[in-house]
């Protein structure tokens, strides 16, 4: 039994899925409040033959917690959030987190996203001020106050990606299990006028970029290899 091509199929595939995120990563090195996704990778060992044989799996998922830097803007309905935590917004998909603090406030007094989807507050519920009351001013742990009136407050969780997640729109996320509310604000909070720019680091993506490519060029040319010499065998003994 040919393991090696086996061994080496497992190591392309999971190459392969570790290019796609790279790609990803790169495309939104620019996206408010996008971070990166990450890949781990675990060893499968196969008792089959009579040899053990050590398969890579094709990885699994995660979002990194490294925190983008910040952006000064000035804008009252912009918020970047530092520590953990993610905002939540209601979309057709379900509540979606991000750290993407754009917001807006419509003439009917609803906070929405720039996307229009309802900024939620720790409950779920859409976050409703008043448009006459002025400026509104955000604290750290996200309380909205007009003129001194307490309007609510901005829900800040923090999600579990290693579970299960999908991609939505901008830098937002759909996890597999909802998000918990923060309750302590030592690390966590919100910042007004902030943004946070996405943690990707182009230098180092495209450096693994480079180095993932040497790995699957080494692969293909250790399959080719394989091949060959398994095709001199049969010639071999079919001629023998």
């Amino acid at each position: 039994m040919q393991t090696g091509l086996y061994v080496n199929l497992s190591g392309q595939v999971a190459l392969e899925r570790r290019l796609a995120t790279i790609a990803n990563n790169v495309a939104n090195a620019g996206t408010v409040g996008y971070r990166s996704e990450e890949l781990k990778f675990d060893t499968v060992l196969s008792m089959v033959s009579a040899t053990p044989t050590a398969y890579s799996t094709a990885g699994e998922s995660f979002v990194s917690e490294r925190s983008g830097g910040l952006n000064k803007t000035g804008n009252p309905l912009d918020v970047a959030i530092q520590g953990k935590g993610w905002l939540a917004i209601q979309t057709p998909a379900g509540i979606a987190y991000t750290r993407d603090g754009r917001m807006q406030l419509l003439e009917s007094g609803e906070l929405q996203t720039l996307n229009g989807y309802p900024v939620l507050d720790a409950g779920n519920a859409p976050i409703l001020l008043d448009p006459a009351s002025g400026t509104p001013k955000i604290a750290r742990d996200g309380m909205i106050t007009q003129n001194g009136r307490n309007f609510g407050a901005l829900g800040l969780f923090t999600i579990e990606t290693a579970n299960g997640f999908t991609r939505y729109e901008n830098s937002a996320i759909l996890p597999v299990n909802a998000g918990t509310p923060v309750v302590s604000f030592a690390s966590d909070g919100i910042v007004q006028g902030f943004l946070e720019e996405s943690n990707v680091n182009p230098v180092t993506e495209m450096t693994d970029l480079i180095m993932v490519t040497r790995a699957f060029d080494g692969l293909q040319t250790s399959v080719e290899e394989s091949s060959s010499s398994l095709k001199r065998a049969i010639q071999v003994l079919g001629g023998a």
